[in-house]
C-alpha cells in the first residue's frame, strides 16, 4: 500500500491540516481500512495517531487506487471540539469502539420461570355480591 499526498493545506481557524490523498493498493487486493490508512498517514506526517482522522476513502471503479480525505489536528482536544462524532467513532479500533456493555440475554427457561412466578403472585379479583 502506497500513500501519496495530493494536496495539503493548513486551516488556522480550525487548527488542522486538511489532506487529500491517493492510495495505491494493488498489493493488498482490496481497499485498505481506515485504521491502516490512518497509521500510514501518521508515519508520513510524523504526528501521533490520536490527532489524525480519515474522513473518507473511495476506490475508483476498476482500479486499484482509492482517493480520500483526512484531517490532522494540532491537539486531541481540538479534534474532539471540531470533528463529528461519527467520524471519531469510525476511526477508533473495534475494541475501543465498544464502550457500553450489553446486558446478558436471558435464557428461554429463565423467562418461563419468571412468568410462572408472576402468575402465582397475582391474586384474582374478589367478586362482590
Amino acid at each position: 500500500m502506497e500513500i501519496k499526498i495530493i494536496q495539503q493545506q493548513y486551516n488556522p481557524l480550525l487548527k488542522r491540516k486538511e489532506i487529500a490523498f491517493e492510495v495505491e493498493h494493488s498489493q493488498t487486493k482490496g481497499t485498505p481500512t481506515r485504521l491502516e490508512v490512518r497509521q500510514a498517514l501518521t508515519e508520513i506526517l510524523k504526528t501521533s495517531q490520536e490527532v489524525v482522522f480519515v474522513k473518507r476513502i473511495e476506490t475508483k471503479t476498476g482500479t486499484m487506487r482509492a482517493a480520500g480525505e483526512a484531517n490532522a489536528y494540532d491537539s486531541v482536544e481540538q479534534a474532539k471540539l471540531v470533528e463529528e462524532e461519527y467520524i471519531i467513532s469510525r476511526n477508533m479500533p473495534k475494541e475501543k469502539k465498544e464502550t457500553g456493555e450489553k446486558p446478558e440475554p436471558t435464557k428461554p427457561a429463565e423467562k418461563a420461570e419468571k412468568t410462572e412466578k408472576a402468575e402465582k403472585t397475582e391474586q384474582p379479583a374478589k367478586k362482590e355480591g
